[in-house]
């Protein structure tokens, strides 16, 4: 059943025939053809209705305002169409047929015509402005076509208008739940109730607090969390329903449409006071009024312009608050409001049978876009489909990131509403459960990794629209556990297991690429989305990248470092420093150790950036190659190849090489560093002695020692470190190189009474060069008011002006050997633990982790005699005992756990031998002394002696 009012046309729209139409109070007539409505709409031009699937529209107004009243037939090239819906707006329509397979438009002289753009893609629902139009794809994205004068395909400002449909690529990946098309604005809603606005908005139709024009989707930010479950767009106001009946309305007020009893514009959403509490189903703007319905009492209310009668209440006004529509006498209680239709003047509810009925029952076509849900993968699991059936549904969701991001919402006390950048929406138990039913299949979860991996992540958005687009990648990880699950579970099946490993290695890369494809404000809403993550989800992420980087670092079989293994390395050490950020923020109970790849360190072991040496002219050889090397070779493994003066070749151990160079270095005759007072920590110089390239060179060999895992003499404050790391230095730094000065300092700071009694001023004295801190007012004297800033610029002139230009070299040399994000992801205090280690002494976890080789064993008198012998050395003596074995003398960063000593039997020594060590691999060659006497003196002869580095 079909009621209607306002304007007058032929009775009965030529439905029916005249005296079938039912007439009732206030002009509203109802009419039952004989073929029912399945669909319809009303524009500024025409009617239009589709009925068996075919369709027919009566014009209501023509070129010059007339028209013929009769129901027409559109002129078609193929009558065997079959038509599903229809939307009429400012002066043609577009029409869905073929189950959403073909989508036509119509022009003015009726004349329907195919739209390109929307080949081989099936359309749920389709919206028409004045000018131009909009269509929703099952897979989620957004079509538009038309003109674009106010930016209302919402194609940036810079597109023109377009015949043919356009994807609106701002909003790829957000699944869309509704669209609709106003006078010359557009809005869509998602599946979690944001609202996207853009068009025109000359009278705040858009919601957005101004009158300005928007050429690309913007949020409505002000219905966030409103639970939006509709929106509808008139000539220039705008409506929104929320879930439980609240409506809101906002845009040109002047014939009453937004019913807040005025006829001003509003330019923000504003609630229509009058329904409140009247938990409205349905609202609908039409040119210049608004319809609401009320469906538990059956009742329409209107507002808005009522001067051709379309309000249905018999009065041809203007009206400003909702006001019932008197349909009580042509209404019959067996029918029930389906849906409501408003135009420019003139008003429609379309009805159809209560359930249980026989006749007409109300149709139910699928407009939502596809998503993932527990029966399609029982469906899957069980195999009722063929697998032909199988495969392109999974290519279908798959394939779509609407899809998958508006999959597994999490729906309790509706709770994916409440989306924010702290709540994603998604209901992460249904996540692992649905993942892991994928991963028992075999052949299941290897066709979603394929279609995840060749069509979904070539195509993600990197500037995506909120927070619901960047939920795939909390699910893609959930996704390859359960691979890795399934691979657990095959591991008999060697071949199998291989092919799903290679699966999980390459759909990591791409999804790491993707991440830092994403511009910083969704790269920033992805890190606090982290923050939220259940802890086993947050886990698996950190050892998705770990794993998968001690995996790659394995794969290394050749000399040379493979370019594109390094480009993911680094991306991949990349994400676990922003997600160890995240967890140290957030606080997690995720501990340090799980963002650590050991392996990192046989990879640095692979040398291919050889330094060619002699043993007189170690860093005059050093530095000629280092000038040449490309950035390329420098941050490849390090191998230093010695050459005696009878040219004979020596691989020396880089452990060994460091520690040469840089004790060369640092050494006072170097005149590289100036030293502290008490001659324990170096900074650089104020004033030159030495050509600034050298600070550069410097540089490189820090960042060499950096990228080659070897622990340096680097005797530097922490200053040095948290510069590097664009950290500023504070007063504790300054204490810690100068202490009486910084002492003093903090002295000044912490004074009680009145600091001009010091008879201090802004003027200083630095290695022999006195100083205006303040140059803008010399002599300047230091008060209680103005301390805090002469300390702090005393302090910024030691430790950064004074040595800026020296220090900016070191940085440059640095970073040209070794990768920024690798130094970024590290706190100060940890970068110098990694490049000078620490002096955390732990001897008993080293003796716990030795291994013994040969004829060597825990219990071996020769063993049990070393071991009394080393208790019984000096602190000191045990640190040379360290550097000795290793090649540092400091702790590694990883604490003493990290020295895997191994002391090996040599029965071919003689007594007269001293012992040996291999540094590279901590490995002692100790010879079996008869007594203890002996093996106490040879261990610390060996000690003492000077490094076999620079022996003939």
């Amino acid at each position: 059943m079909l009621c209607y009012w306002g304007a007058q046309v032929r009775e009965g729209f030529g439905l029916s025939q005249p005296d079938r139409v039912r007439h009732g109070n206030y002009g509203i007539r109802s009419v039952c053809p004989k073929s029912a409505v399945q669909d319809m709409s009303a524009g500024r031009s025409f009617v239009g209705f589709i009925r068996n699937g075919k369709v027919s529209v009566l014009r209501l107004r023509g070129e010059n305002g007339d028209h013929d009243g009769k129901l027409k037939q559109p002129q078609l090239k193929n009558d065997k169409i079959i038509f599903i819906s229809i939307v009429c707006g400012g002066a043609g329509a577009v029409l869905l047929a073929d189950g959403g397979r073909q989508v036509l438009t119509m022009d003015k002289s009726i004349v329907c015509s195919p739209l390109k753009g929307l080949e081989n893609r099936q359309v749920i629902q389709i919206a028409c402005g004045d000018q131009h139009s909009m269509a929703l794809t099952k897979d989620g994205q957004l079509f538009v076509w038309g003109d674009n004068t106010h930016g209302q395909l919402g194609l940036e400002k810079e597109q023109p208008s377009s015949l043919t449909a356009q994807p609106v690529k701002s909003l790829c990946g957000i699944p869309l739940a509704q669209i609709s098309a106003g006078g010359d604005h557009s809005f869509v809603l998602s599946l979690s109730g944001v609202v996207f606005g853009w068009g025109k908005n000359s009278a705040g139709q858009l919601g957005l607090g101004d009158t300005t024009d928007r050429h690309v989707p913007t949020v409505v930010n002000s219905l966030n969390r409103k639970k939006t479950v509709s929106i509808s767009c008139g000539g220039e106001h705008t409506a929104t329903l929320s879930k439980g009946g609240t409506v809101f309305t906002f845009g040109s007020g002047g014939f009453g449409q937004l019913g807040h009893n005025s006829f001003e514009d509003e330019h923000h959403p504003r609630v229509v006071a009058e329904l409140w509490g009247s938990k409205v189903s349905q609202v609908t703007c039409g040119r210049r009024h608004t319809l609401v319905l009320v469906e538990s009492s059956k009742l329409i209310y209107s507002f808005g312009c009522g001067m051709q009668g379309q309000l249905g209440n018999g009065e041809m006004i203007k009206q400003s608050v909702p006001f019932p529509v008197g349909l009580s006498t042509v209404c019959d209680h067996a029918y029930m409001i389906e849906k409501l239709i408003a135009g420019e003047n003139h008003s429609f509810a379309l009805f159809f049978k209560e359930p249980g009925n026989e006749s007409d029952s109300k149709p139910n076509p699928s407009r939502g876009i596809l998503t993932l849900d527990d029966r399609m993968i029982d469906r899957w699991v069980s195999g009722s489909d063929s697998w032909k059936v199988i495969k392109k549904d999974i290519n279908k969701v798959f394939s779509s990131a609407a899809s998958l991001n508006g999959s597994f919402l999490k729906t309790s006390c509706d709770e994916h509403y409440q989306m924010s950048e702290e709540h994603c929406g998604l209901d992460f138990d249904l996540v692992k459960a649905s993942f892991a039913k994928l991963s028992n299949n075999e052949r299941l979860i290897s066709e979603v990794v394929r279609v995840v991996q060749q069509t979904l992540l070539p195509d993600l958005n990197p500037n995506p629209a909120g927070v619901e687009a960047l939920r795939l990648y909390l699910l893609l990880p959930e996704l390859i556990r359960g691979l890795q699950e399934q691979q657990r579970t095959e591991l008999t099946k060697a071949m199998a297991s291989k092919i799903q490993e290679q699966q999980i290695t390459e759909l990591t890369k791409a999804m790491a690429s993707k991440i830092l494809d994403l511009n910083p404000a969704a790269r920033k809403v992805l890190e606090i989305s982290w923050s939220k993550l259940p802890d086993d989800m947050l886990k698996n992420l950190v050892d998705l990248f770990q794993k998968e980087s001690a995996m790659l670092i394995g794969r290394i079989s050749v000399v040379k470092l493979n370019s594109d293994i390094k480009k993911h390395l680094l991306k991949y050490v990349r994400i676990l420093q922003m997600v160890y950020q995240v967890c140290r923020s957030a606080h997690r109970d995720i501990t340090k150790s799980d963002f650590i790849v050991h392996e990192v360190n046989g990879l640095l072991d692979v040398g291919c950036f050889q330094l060619i040496l002699r043993r007189t002219a170690l860093l005059e050889d050093c530095f000629s190659q280092l000038r040449t090397a490309s950035k390329q070779h420098l941050r490849e493994g390090l191998l230093a190849v010695f050459y005696t003066e009878d040219l004979r070749k020596t691989d020396v151990n880089k452990r060994d090489f460091f520690l040469n160079v840089f004790k060369e270095l640092c050494a006072p005759e170097s005149q590289l560093l100036r030293e502290n007072d008490n001659k324990t920590l170096s900074w650089f110089p104020t004033k030159l002695s030495v050509d600034k390239e050298k600070f550069f060179l410097f540089g490189i060999l820090c960042g060499l020692a950096f990228n080659n895992n070897s622990v340096v003499n680097l005797p530097f404050p922490l200053a040095l470190f948290k510069k590097l790391l664009n950290v500023k230095p504070c007063l504790e730094d300054l204490i810690e190189f100068s202490p009486v000065l910084g002492k003093s300092l903090r002295y000044i700071l912490d004074f009680n009474d009145d600091v001009t009694d010091m008879e201090l001023i802004f003027t200083i004295t630095w290695d022999g060069t006195e100083v205006e801190l303040d140059p803008a007012e010399p002599g300047k004297v230091v008060t209680n008011y103005n301390r805090t800033e002469f300390v702090d610029k005393y302090v910024d002139y030691i430790l950064n002006k004074s040595v800026e230009e020296v220090f900016e070299e070191f940085k440059r040399g640095f970073f040209n050997a070794c990768d920024r994000c690798l130094v970024e992801m590290f706190e100060p205090e940890e970068l110098r633990g990694v490049l000078v280690g620490n002096e955390e002494y732990d001897w008993d976890i080293l003796k716990k982790n030795t291994t013994y080789e040969g004829s060597f064993y825990a219990e071996h008198p020769t063993i049990i005699s070393f071991w009394e012998v080393f208790d019984e050395l000096t602190p000191n003596e045990k640190k040379a005992f360290l550097l000795f074995i290793t090649g540092f003398e400091k702790v590694p960063i990883l604490g003493m756990s990290a020295v895997k000593m191994r002391v090996r039997s040599r029965f071919d020594f003689t007594q007269d031998h001293l012992p040996e060590a291999l540094t590279c691999h901590a490995l002692l060659d100790l010879p079996v002394y008869q007594n203890k006497e002996t093996l106490r003196a040879k261990v610390i002869e060996a000690i003492n002696h000077k490094r076999g580095f620079w022996e003939e």
